[in-house]
């Protein structure tokens, strides 16, 4: 009967990640690898879907508020002139190519493929993750409809700078295709690193697609509040589109996304300072382990660490080893390369750490790993260590 699956269906298939999350259960490991915090989300917001739920707010749902005041939000933060009923909310037909930044989330690729399209892969150059400018020039053909651009990036925490997107925006003008923006982690920036979203530099805010969340920002990744920014036409065929597949998101947690983005400044300068300390903190912690922090994140909620050259481990093996001995979860880095690169072990030495954690979380990893520190014998690919209790 498989046979009679579609052929993007059967492309849709299980990553060894899956396998390893299944281990991480079984042992009762730390989860270090899925980027979702294991903190309470926010009181009022919190306090704000439950009144919405005892007022009845429970059918079919579709809240106006919620674009005015991100149309307000887009003209305070990036100065963009956002009509909230025509604006917010396709593209890609069968052949036609989407730029990704690799590394990338790997949903990207299932998304476009789905569509029809052609992932392109365009490679970061470690160790900070730059834009290529040649190398993202040269991936451009008469295909090129549309690149997905993650700013702040998951996994490897880089915000990209003003340079950066001036290249890209020139590119896309000059080869007339659009750009998709995740700006899931906007708010979650550190030191004097700044989100520019790329609707913001001239003449892109008509060819952007502007897409974001709830999720991390406030806490909340199991409500599924997203929202999409976008020409007229485009956000048009989105929302009849979104309306065909699930009508409408959540009608009591639409209610509390009204109080969420109305949050005071205060509410964001202590989200940014809270995850500034996780982030110093998990830095110490995977410093003190012998993993190399080439590039210490800019934004998100993520380390990507890379594995000593010294060490006999894949980034597998890494992984694996660290469930079974230290009763520790990440994410191996091949999860995320697509590119080839003339090392060939190169995307099999980074590690995907999430720092969304409670201080209980973050210091019984710690501890954990600390334990393990000291033994070399786990580093070795051919040990089979016994799951930690």
């Amino acid at each position: 009967m498989e046979a009679k699956l579609s052929e993007a269906s059967r492309r849709v298939t299980p990553s060894p990640i899956q396998e390893l999350s299944k281990l991480s259960q079984r042992v009762g490991a730390i989860n270090l690898a899925e980027g979702f915090p294991d903190f309470p989300a926010p009181a009022h917001l919190k306090a704000a879907a439950a009144a919405a739920i005892a007022a009845d707010h429970n059918q079919y749902r579709h809240v106006q508020g919620i674009c005015d005041i991100l149309a307000e939000t887009m003209r305070r933060d990036h100065g963009l002139d956002v009509d909230p009923l025509t604006d917010f909310a396709i593209l890609i037909d069968q052949g036609d190519e989407v730029l990704i930044f690799d590394p990338a989330f790997e949903t990207y690729q299932t998304c476009i493929e789905l569509a029809r399209g052609v992932p392109v892969y365009v490679p970061l150059d470690p160790p900070s993750w730059t834009l290529n400018e040649d190398k993202f020039l040269k991936s451009f053909t008469n295909r090129t409809k549309a690149v997905v651009l993650n700013s702040p990036h998951n996994p490897t925490g880089k915000v990209f700078g003003k340079e950066e997107l001036l290249i890209i925006a020139q590119a896309c003008k000059k080869m007339d295709c659009f750009v998709i923006t995740d700006e899931v982690y906007e708010y979650i920036t550190y030191d004097e690193n700044k989100h520019i979203s790329l609707a913001s530099l001239p003449g892109m805010q008509d060819r952007t697609i502007i897409t974001s969340s709830l999720s991390k920002t406030y806490s909340v990744t199991g409500w599924r509040i997203g929202w999409a920014c976008a020409p007229a036409n485009i956000a048009s065929a989105i929302r009849n589109i979104h309306v065909k597949l699930t009508d409408s998101a959540p009608a009591p947690f639409q209610e509390a996304a009204l109080v969420a983005l109305t949050s005071t400044p205060d509410f964001y300068s202590s989200l940014k300072k809270d995850y500034t300390v996780r982030r110093d903190y998990i830095l110490q912690t995977l410093t003190d382990f012998g993993l190399r922090i080439s590039f210490k994140p800019q934004g998100s909620i993520f380390v990507f660490a890379e594995i000593s050259r010294s060490w006999q481990l894949s980034d597998m093996d890494f992984v694996t080893n660290l469930i079974t001995s230290a009763g520790v979860a990440a994410v191996p880095g091949r999860g995320f390369f697509h590119t080839g690169t003339d090392d060939p072990s190169y995307h099999h030495r980074y590690v995907r750490f999430a720092f969304c954690k409670s201080d209980d979380t973050l210091k019984a990893a710690a501890q954990r790993m600390q334990k393990l520190a000291g033994s070399e014998a786990w580093m070795r690919p051919d040990v089979l260590t016994r799951p930690h209790h």
